[in-house]
This record gives structure tokens, C-alpha cells and sequence, in this order.
């Protein structure tokens, strides 16, 4: 990856006759016989090895992961694409780039209906089981992920540049809040900077990783469209929320209607398209458990994550008291709905 010259293309041609350490092992001669240029075939018989030492280094670091394309970890959904990233770096938590995911994109100066819409959907989306994926963009992709952040979901925020910076800089604090419960994803090593072509070579990632996406606002010439464009060419279901013929910043969606994308004026579209419609999931509430808690015990459960959950962040979201959280607690788990765990935390485990 950080031989000049080789890109994605270039890079997966090679692993199909060779694991990475048998081309280092080759001689230049059988080097140039796999068509490579002298340049590269220097530059893999001389590594840059300060900026290898940069990524081992950023490796090193709590929660950062780079995950090849024969690791367990590697989404199934995205070697299915074109050009698949040959190696994924990754912030937070790996393993939810396997879960379902819906992508949301849109435009980046949206109005304030459309980021008001994102978000809602995002938060119900979320609530239905599903992973929220999105760029880290301003307008539609920050509130994509914000929605999903009020749900107490996941969000993966598939980024343009090395994971060890962030783009744009106003998002630093979202991307912190996504780290901890959800995922900063990348084929670019760290130390990348932003660079306009690589947006739309993030863009085939986002498209890749999901089973639908929704586009909520995007102008006539719009990168979102590109993304769309993206989904439909990996057989991807492609979703549209209308607007006014008169708004500028709904021809784009009106577009992809017109041309097959599915219209959506609530997310029960999308689940029913998806087959998850009525489906109850993770963060939804079995008949059964209706049927033995009250209604504020089961509000309170509907908080409590598969992940450690704070006691603070129950009587943040409640209002309830720290001993009233702390009884129906303890009743939610002699019923087997949750259990202790260190630092005074909570994991819902049914």
C-alpha cells in the first residue's frame, strides 16, 4: 500500500498470484514480469520505511485496527464490489462493518427540513437494528450519524483521508462520539490528507458496505448521485426522498425516482423493502418482555445497550433519579434482561 504506483487495481492484481510477503521476496527480474514498472519494482525492493513505522505506530494506538481482505473481519458486502480496498483501517469497532447497514447521503448545504428529516430517519432506523453509514460530511451525513447517535445506535463514518486526522476539522467531536460506540473506516493509511478524488473513492465504500441507501437531499450535480450511481452498479436497493420541483435541492432525488429509485416518504418504506418491516430487533421489544415489565421498566430497558451503559447516561436520558434507576435496574436484571459489568455499567443481554 504505500509502494508509489500501486493502487487498488494494481494491488489486487497482485494478490491473486502472490501473498505480500512473497513479493517482497522476488526478484526484480519476475517483478517486471507481472508488469510492473521499475519505479515500483524499486520502491518494493527499497520500502519507505519512516512511513511504514508511521502506520505501525498509529497500530499501536487503543482501537485501531487494519483488517486485509482475507481477515474474518473483512464485510462480505464489500468484496463483492468492483475494487474492493485490498486493506481497511479502522477507528472503533471492527465487527460492525458485517451487521446490516443502511447508507444515507445528501447535500452538504441541505435546508434545515432536510437535516431535520435525516436525522429522524436515522433515528428510526437505527432503532429497527440497523447500522447508519455515512461520509462525515457537513449537512445530511453529520446529522445521518447524529440520528443514529440519539438512538444510542451504531454509525460507521467511512472517511477520505488516514484515520489519524479528520475531515472537515469542525467534526473532530463527532468523530471522537463515533469511535466509542461505532466505527471511522478508511482505505487510505494514516497521514493522508484530503483530496478531491478521494471522495468518490470513498463514496464506492459507502455504497459498498450497505444493503440500501437513501438519499434525503441532493442537487442535479450532486456527489451523492455518484454514490447512488454506485449502489445501483453493486446491486444495491436505492432509496429517494421526493421534494418540491421547485426546490433546487430535491431534482436529484427526483431524478433517481425517475429513474428507479424507490420513493420513500417514511422509513417503513425502506423496511419493507428490505423485508425487516414489523421485524423486531436488538433495541426493539419482544412481546414477551411487554407483557412482564411496566412501562417505565421497559423504557429504561430500551436505553440499556448490548454495550456497557453508564448509570449516568440512564438518569441523563430518563430524568429519573440515581436510586429509582438503580431499584429498576436491579429488578431488570434478577429478570435476566441485563447484567453488571465493571465501572459500574450495565449490558442488556435479551
Amino acid at each position: 500500500m504505500r509502494t508509489p504506483g500501486v493502487g487498488c487495481r494494481t494491488f489486487l492484481k497482485l494478490l491473486k498470484t502472490h501473498k505480500p510477503e512473497q513479493l517482497f521476496a522476488e526478484s526484480s527480474s519476475t517483478l517486471a514480469t507481472l508488469g510492473l514498472k521499475n519505479a515500483i519494482i524499486e520502491s518494493i525492493r527499497n520500502p519507505d520505511w519512516t512511513a511504514i513505522d508511521y502506520d505501525l505506530a498509529w497500530l499501536e494506538q487503543a482501537d485501531s485496527h487494519a483488517i486485509t481482505l482475507d481477515d474474518a473481519r473483512y464485510p462480505a458486502s464489500l468484496k463483492e464490489i468492483a475494487d474492493p480496498p485490498p486493506i481497511l483501517f479502522v477507528r472503533g469497532n471492527p465487527e460492525l462493518l458485517s451487521l446490516p447497514q443502511i447508507a444515507m447521503v445528501g447535500s452538504r448545504n441541505p435546508s434545515v427540513s432536510g437535516l431535520e428529516t435525516a436525522r429522524g430517519f436515522a433515528r428510526t432506523l437505527s432503532r429497527h437494528g440497523f447500522v447508519i453509514t455515512s461520509g462525515l460530511a457537513l449537512g445530511i451525513d453529520a446529522a445521518s450519524h447524529r440520528g443514529a447517535l440519539d438512538a444510542y445506535g451504531f454509525t460507521i463514518a467511512v472517511a477520505g483521508t488516514g484515520l489519524d486526522r479528520v475531515y472537515p476539522a469542525r467534526h473532530k467531536d463527532l468523530a471522537t462520539e463515533i469511535v466509542k460506540t461505532g466505527a471511522m473506516v478508511s482505505e487510505f493509511p494514516p497521514g493522508t490528507l484530503a483530496k478531491a478524488d478521494h471522495f468518490p473513492r470513498r463514496n464506492r465504500i459507502i455504497s459498498g458496505l450497505c444493503q440500501g441507501l437513501l438519499v434525503v437531499e441532493a442537487a442535479r450535480q450532486s456527489g451523492s448521485l455518484i454514490t447512488a450511481r454506485m449502489a445501483l452498479e453493486q446491486n444495491r436497493e436505492v432509496f429517494a426522498i421526493p421534494g418540491s420541483i421547485h426546490n433546487p435541492l430535491a431534482r436529484g432525488c427526483n431524478a433517481l425516482i425517475r429513474e428507479g429509485a424507490k420513493l420513500v416518504e417514511t422509513t417503513q418504506d425502506i423496511l419493507e423493502e428490505l423485508h425487516q418491516y414489523n421485524q423486531q430487533d436488538d433495541h426493539s421489544t419482544p412481546a414477551l418482555m411487554q407483557t412482564t415489565l411496566d412501562l417505565e421498566q421497559q423504557t429504561l430497558l430500551n436505553l440499556v445497550m448490548f454495550s456497557p451503559t453508564s448509570i449516568d447516561m440512564l438518569v441523563e436520558n430518563t430524568g429519573q433519579s440515581v436510586e429509582v434507576i438503580s431499584s429498576m435496574l436491579l429488578v431488570l436484571e434478577l429478570q435476566g434482561y441485563i447484567e453488571a459489568t465493571a465501572g459500574g455499567c450495565y449490558t442488556r443481554i435479551k
